[in-house]
């Protein structure tokens, strides 16, 4: 398997898991918890989503277009758009919610960052254990990445 199936597959698999998490959450509380941690789930799984579709973007882009993306979503529940199609589906609902709520948009933030984050970590363990034995480390991926 190639690198970039490898990535489309892998990001696959997060994303059943997040949306699995994010309902699961929400059902196991009702609060703050389960409503933030979904609204921090679904930044992350925009996240996973742009991986899934660009696997090569470089994670502070896919963390930056989630942000963006789910503050676009968040916007436009102000106009009243998302409001009757909410009522006629949970599906509508769940991806584009109803009423606009300010908080979510630090949740965005906190979800997007923290996909980001485990991109950047797991992308340097894979480099690392790619790494020969006594390689210099400028030999993989062609850049320096320090001592």
């Amino acid at each position: 398997m190639g690198v970039v199936a490898r990535k489309r597959a892998v990001a696959g698999v997060v994303a059943v898991g997040t949306v699995v998490a994010g309902l699961g959450v929400r059902v196991v509380d009702e609060g703050g918890v389960g409503k933030y941690g979904g609204v921090a789930l679904y930044a992350v799984l925009v996240y996973v989503l742009v991986v899934l579709a660009a696997p090569r973007v470089r994670p502070v882009v896919a963390g930056a277009g989630a942000f963006a993306f789910s503050c676009a979503v968040e916007l436009l529940q102000l106009s009243g758009v998302t409001e009757e199609p909410a009522e006629w589906s949970v599906v509508v609902r769940l991806v584009l919610g109803s009423t606009f709520n300010a908080p979510d948009l630090l949740w965005y933030a906190v979800g997007a960052a923290l996909a980001a984050s485990a991109h950047t970590w797991a992308g340097g363990r894979r480099a690392a254990r790619e790494r020969r034995p006594g390689a210099p480390r400028a030999a993989v991926g062609g850049r320096w990445r320090g001592p």
